[in-house]
């Protein structure tokens, strides 16, 4: 199976892996990351922030990741930010109520269920525990998923561990406006950890206790929810909606989805065509993308319209970012709790900003990439595996190998490694081991390109340059390799024109 298959690459190339893991009672839920593993996690934001910060020209911050209670109590998260929970009576095993009925019945559950109807469907659909097969449970409970601190030497300054990144943008809104800004909209952006006090993490990088967001919040007046600067740039442009009463996805331009109200206006109908742009720079192919409306029982607590982005992979259908209109819920709250003013002047009218948030996982987007892009094929009698990354992700855009470390090879190499590394390539260097083991190693990683040095380096100043995913080489001038990589970096050309 592909997951098992992507689980043991991560583990075998170090990509990713269970954190603390020489202790044995380590908590699950928690995964580092090394060497490509962070690269290529590290470029995804990047390209985040190339695509869907800086052309936007939105403005990104810092926020702390702990933040005192009343934060939380006016954002609602101590009164709703609940799962609800289900104990096995015969082995005492906790676990989600609506993931033990989704898999039963391949049906999404809605979280915001009763606990009693949780437990009628439970017991309608004879629903089992995973670990011990029983069908007798106690009653489904609500859990807070909040990570609680304690701060200073008193542990009297209750706080606790953001669950997710908009808080603190939330909170900044006012100064930045007022500092920065100074008109709407206005897009602020962070990334960075938010943590969740998870049931049962499971899917390795899918459902984790620390996990890496990007999150944008757009800051505009609600009466101008449809004058937006750049709508013409994709008012053509065909969005893969699912909407929430259909069994199949249309494909609907973004004129269309304003004109007849299935969005609530033409920013969102924009920023949902900027969402789909940006995932396919991840080569995700069209058919495997979709935006699912989420009904009204499906939303979150803040949401008054979400338009999940979903890609499908070899586990199902995966929420890889979830476009939320949060109205004016967030600096109400807070506004209420904190006795700050919140309303700013737009265009000489008194106005308290809706927003339209863009809450996407970076963990998620990094499997999500593994999956799509692990490929295994025949090769006579041996069989290969190589990620088919994308460049703009690969943690490497080349390997730099010398073909043996004697003879002046080692030297050559490294006069070339260290000159592509003064051009900002990311290239890896490696003596070690044979050229073969050499190239399996970078394809398991994704590394797109090899480029070996060898006798006749020697005699023409000519390296060979192997194309990872089709095995294609040719011989290119090292004065020219420079230009060659940007050329396949940038997309100026392909491997058959250099």
């Amino acid at each position: 199976m592909p997951k098992e298959e992507i689980n043991n690459l991560a583990l075998r190339r170090a990509l990713f892996y269970p954190a603390a893991e020489i202790y044995p009672d380590s908590p699950s839920g928690f995964w580092e990351f090394a060497d490509a593993g962070e690269k290529i996690r590290r470029k995804i934001v990047d390209l985040w922030r190339k695509e869907l910060v800086e052309k936007e020209g939105f403005i990104e911050i810092f926020g702390a990741q702990v933040l005192p209670e009343a934060v939380f109590r006016a954002s609602g998260h101590l009164e709703s930010f609940s799962d609800p929970i289900v104990q096995c009576k015969k082995c005492n095993s906790l676990h989600r109520a609506d993931s033990l009925i989704a898999e039963k019945t391949g049906k999404v559950v809605p979280e915001s269920l009763a606990a009693t109807e949780l437990d009628k469907l439970i017991k309608k659909h004879s629903v089992e525990c995973p670990k011990c097969k029983s069908k007798d449970f106690h009653e489904t409970k609500k859990f807070n998923m909040m990570m609680k601190v304690d701060i200073g030497a008193t542990g009297n300054q209750v706080s606790y561990l953001r669950p997710e990144t908009c808080q603190s943008i939330f909170l900044d809104f006012k100064r930045i406006y007022r500092t920065i800004a100074n008109s709407l909209p206005l897009g602020i952006a962070q990334a960075g950890s938010s943590f969740r006090n998870e049931i049962a993490p499971r899917n390795t990088l899918l459902r984790q206790r620390e996990f890496g967001q990007m999150e944008i919040e757009v800051f505009f007046n609600p009466h101008r929810i449809s004058e937006i600067e750049n709508f013409a740039e994709v008012e053509n442009f065909k969005l893969n909606l699912l909407l929430s009463k259909e069994k199949a996805v249309k494909k609907i331009s973004c004129r269309e989805a304003a004109e007849k109200k299935i969005v609530s206006g033409k920013l969102i109908a924009y920023y949902l065509a900027r969402v789909q742009q940006f995932y396919s720079k991840l080569n995700i192919p069209e058919e495997k993308m979709r935006f699912r409306q989420l009904g009204e029982d499906e939303r979150a607590f803040y949401a008054a319209e979400t338009w999940d982005f979903e890609v499908e992979t070899d586990l199902g259908w995966v929420e890889l970012m979830a476009c939320n209109y949060r109205a004016d819920y967030d600096l109400k709250g807070h506004a209420k709790q904190s006795k700050q003013e919140m309303i700013v002047t737009d265009n000489n009218e008194k106005v308290l900003p809706h927003v339209f948030e863009l809450s996407a996982g970076i963990d998620r987007a990094f499997y999500v990439a593994l999956d799509l892009a692990f490929r295994k094929e025949k090769r006579g009698p041996e069989e290969r595996i190589f990620l088919d990354l994308p460049i703009r992700i690969a943690p490497y855009i080349a390997g730099v190998f010398p073909l043996v470390k004697k003879d002046g090879l080692l030297e050559k190499g490294l006069e070339i490694f260290r000159q592509l590394n003064s051009y900002d390539f990311d290239v890896l260097f490696e003596e070690k081991a044979s050229i073969g083991k050499r190239y399996a190693k970078i394809d398991e990683i994704g590394v797109p390109f090899a480029i070996t040095v060898d006798y006749d380096s020697l005699k023409d100043n000519t390296v060979t340059l192997r194309e990872r995913s089709s095995m294609q080489q040719k011989r290119v001038k090292i004065d020219s390799l420079a230009e060659a990589l940007w050329h396949l970096k940038t997309g100026k050309k392909s491997f058959e024109q250099i």
